[in-house]
């Protein structure tokens, strides 16, 4: 069979065709993440209002069914005629790509958004959307299908002389989208750092889907203050004061905001326009450059480093900072498409002027509070130095004895990490039936005695020196911290297998602990999914079920009656099950259930709920504990 190739088979898809073609070009998937991803256009559009000085209030509502309007009080999308389009600026905005107030300099100084594309996307990715504008005592409405114009612009109504606003609904369009059901969460957390952002705008985020309504107020006068504040609710602050740095410098308006806590753990996030910046960027390089060199030149000119002494790194200075480095810049230039990181060389020199600048006016005003920092990281340095000989006599003793691994792991004999897999197990006994339960080809096992050294409070040089955290840094073989080499890694997936209560959750929490502080990456490119076993076994006439949950119970019980002939075994633990079961319930490819353990990148609040339920401090544990008890399933009383 042949396939012409002419002049004729070159598509021109138009207007919003492309968008629904490739709808992973514009937003980046059309999974949950590019769901939420709609919300965001919509509520950056009216945050570009709020950054313009005309908007101060947003609110956000998920609709029963799905639906969300976002309802803002800025000046409203003009509603006048587009000349070069003939046709209302708004039916512009929503119909036509890389149309809008951010490009050419004249509508915003400065812009978020993801690809600059955000409602005519919106609206092409949408079952049907409609958009209302409140504008000189008029109300005008449109809505349009598929990206498709259902009627003219229209007026429906008057309103006061002096309301002004938008409103837009959409439903997004379930042909395109793998899951269309908003999370109250994802949105809540997104929400709340668009608000600490942008100082003083009000953010109202409403669930109308439950049977009672759900609301969030985000307003934060102290904008990043407060949100370094917010991210160091779990810690113990080392000195009161949050250190604020503020100016422009070649057209880069920076704020930054920081504070030392007493965790070991560097918390640093990057924004432009509003937007996070995961793999940092120039701004953030700027930033660090800063840091190190005014802290250096500090303790040099107060003698707190003796003049035979080494400067400090700035890995030692940012132990236990949390910082904000948010900038404003009117042509943002990234690297890839999706944003990750920041290009402009101008920002890298404003954000060091003038960091270095106020936090060098900051030292000296405030000498204690140098000192405090100072001496932390004198201590981390000395900390790093230990680790540093911990690790290289690991390395001597690998070279020495031919990369030998940890004794109690059992390995697999294929030597390709895609088909290889680990199962980190707790306790020896679950260790045993599940090396005898494994498939020895492709499935190691490592067992692990007891719980394993909370990271959350330790220094490196502590880490090196615990055993059972050892054993994994050595059978993963990619290293951990600034070793880290995801090309070295052994095993294809990396699954953790506890059991089913309260010791089990814990010990999984601390081993997630560990893996998302010294090897992110794992987590990041998928590698380490949680095992399921089941919760209980059927028997009923010889014949055996297992169930997941009481809900998989039930279902199992209403189809095979509830009577005196079932036998229901309640599995407290891996250890109950011999390796037959534990094979075919919980370590068998055909037949197991595992959970893929997902990060998204620069999530704020990952890092809050690390330090809530793994730090010092009782009370925000116990007021997460109150907040999320309501969704618990499972637990053992």
């Amino acid at each position: 069979m042949s396939t012409e190739y002419g002049a004729d088979q070159i598509q021109i898809l138009e207007g919003l065709e492309a968008v629904r073609k490739r709808p992973g070009m514009y937003i980046g998937s059309t999974s949950v993440r590019g769901l939420h991803h709609l919300v965001y256009e919509i509520v950056d559009n009216a945050v570009d209002e709020a950054l313009a000085g005309f908007c101060d209030t947003i609110y956000v509502k998920i609709n029963k069914g799905n639906t969300i309007t976002v309802i803002d009080n800025g000046r409203g999308i003009p509603v006048g005629i587009n000349h070069k389009a003939g046709k209302p600026a708004v039916e512009v905005v929503f119909t036509v790509l890389h149309a809008g107030g951010k490009f050419g300099g004249g509508g915003y100084k400065v812009s978020g958004g993801l690809h600059g594309v955000g409602a005519s996307v919106v609206n092409a990715l949408s079952e049907w959307l409609e958009v209302t504008i409140y504008k000189d005592g008029k109300v005008y409405n449109q809505r349009y299908e598929r990206g498709k114009v259902m009627y003219p612009l229209k007026v429906t109504g008057e309103c006061s002389l002096g309301k002004t606003g938008t409103m837009v609904t959409f439903k997004p369009d379930a042909t395109i989208f793998e899951e269309t059901v908003y999370d109250y969460d994802t949105l809540k957390q997104r929400l709340r750092e668009t608000a600490f952002l942008t100082k003083n705008i009000k953010i109202v985020l409403q669930d109308d889907r439950g049977e009672e309504t759900r609301e969030r107020v985000f307003h934060y006068e102290g904008g990043i203050k407060e949100f370094v504040q917010y991210l160091n609710k779990s810690k113990e602050a080392l000195y009161p004061e949050i250190v604020y740095c503020e100016g422009t410098k070649d057209d880069v308006y920076v704020e930054v905001a920081m504070q030392h806590n007493d965790s070991y753990t560097e918390n640093c996030f990057g924004f432009v326009n509003n937007i996070t910046t995961p793999e940092g960027g120039t701004h953030v390089a700027g930033f660090r450059n800063a840091l190190t060199k005014t802290f250096n030149d500090y303790a040099r000119n107060n003698k707190l480093l003796k003049d035979s002494e080494q400067n400090l790194s700035g890995e030692d200075i940012r132990e236990g900072l949390t910082a904000i480095i948010s900038v404003k810049i009117g042509e943002p230039q990234f690297e890839g498409q999706t944003k990750q990181k920041l290009g402009n060389s101008e920002a890298r020199g404003a954000v060091d002027s003038i960091v270095s600048e106020q936090l060098t006016y900051f030292l000296e005003q405030n000498p204690q509070v140098a000192k405090i920092i100072l001496e932390k990281s004198i201590m981390a340095q000395r900390a790093r130095e230990a680790a540093r000989k911990a690790r290289d006599l690991t390395r001597r003793k690998t070279a020495l004895d031919g990369m030998s691994l940890p004794g109690k792991l059992a390995d697999c004999t294929d030597k390709n990490p895609e088909n290889c897999e680990i199962y980190i197990v707790e306790g020896d006994s679950a260790g045993g039936s599940a090396k005898s339960a494994r498939s020895r080809a492709t499935q190691a096992i490592l067992p692990l005695r007891g719980k394993i050294l909370n990271v959350e409070k330790a220094r490196l040089d502590k880490i090196y020196g615990n055993a059972e955290i050892k054993a994994m840094i050595t059978a993963f073989g990619t290293g951990i911290h600034e070793d880290f080499d995801i090309s070295k890694l052994r095993y294809n997936k990396i699954i953790i297998m506890t059991d089913a209560d309260v010791d089990g959750a814990h010990i999984s929490t601390l081993l997630l602990t560990f893996l998302y502080r010294f090897m992110p990456d794992l987590i990041k490119e998928g590698h380490v999914y949680m095992a399921q076993p089941p919760l209980y076994k059927l028997e009923k006439n010889k014949k055996v079920w297992y169930a997941y949950s009481d809900e998989e119970l039930n279902k199992i019980l209403s189809e095979v009656g509830r009577d005196n002939n079932n036998k229901i075994q309640r599995y407290k633990g891996l250890g109950e099950m011999d390796a037959e079961q534990l094979w075919e319930t919980t370590m068998d490819p055909e037949k197991r259930v595992l959970r893929k353990v997902t990060m998204e990148e620069g999530d704020s609040d990952i890092d809050v709920v690390f330090t809530t339920l793994m730090g010092d401090k009782v009370e925000p544990r116990r007021e997460f504990i109150e907040e999320n008890a309501v969704y618990v399933k499972n637990l053992d009383v």
